[in-house]
């Protein structure tokens, strides 16, 4: 448990910290806190603790009281993903761990931010641009890194020894 508020916590002030940048919420978003999104890899208490971060970090969002609700199950299942997918590795490298969060963040982001925005622009002709934005970002992050944290876990024992179960 008390891992899983670490992580929480570290994920909710790297966001406030990307929003200080301009770079937190949005359709272009480039979260520092999605770096963690890798932790699932090398223990559970990474999929409650991205979640409860997530819920706290968006207490901030300009979208409101859904984008809690929306970037939460996002996280959740992401964490879900990326620890089931752990095992399935390329040079060693969870690539398939990697793109859960690109994918799900796209996805229900994309479908959130086009739902409360479209108007008579159309829900298609807003979630394709914003998804993919929404996904260019996430790719960035977790491959500028959540690649590179991977690594510096992986590679270290000490560190592999305080995060993993």
């Amino acid at each position: 448990m008390a891992k899983a508020a670490l992580i929480a916590a570290a994920y909710a002030a790297l966001t406030w910290l990307s929003e200080l940048l301009g770079i937190g919420y949005g359709a272009v978003q480039f979260r520092l806190s999605e770096a963690l999104t890798i932790l699932p890899v090398f223990t559970p208490a990474a999929i409650p603790g991205l979640t409860l971060g997530c819920a706290i970090a968006n207490l901030s969002s300009s979208l409101g009281p859904i984008d809690i609700f929306v970037g939460s199950l996002a996280t959740f299942l992401q964490s879900l993903c990326c620890r089931k997918l752990r095992s399935f590795r390329q040079k060693n490298i969870p690539f398939l761990s990697l793109i859960m969060p690109i994918f799900f963040n796209a996805v229900f982001v994309g479908v959130e931010i086009a739902a409360l925005t479209a108007g008579s622009d159309g829900f298609l002709s807003v979630f394709a641009p914003t998804a993919l934005s929404v996904g260019f970002g996430e790719t960035v992050v977790c491959f500028v890194l959540s690649l590179p944290l991977f690594r510096l876990i992986e590679n270290r024992e000490a560190l592999k020894k305080i995060i993993q179960d």
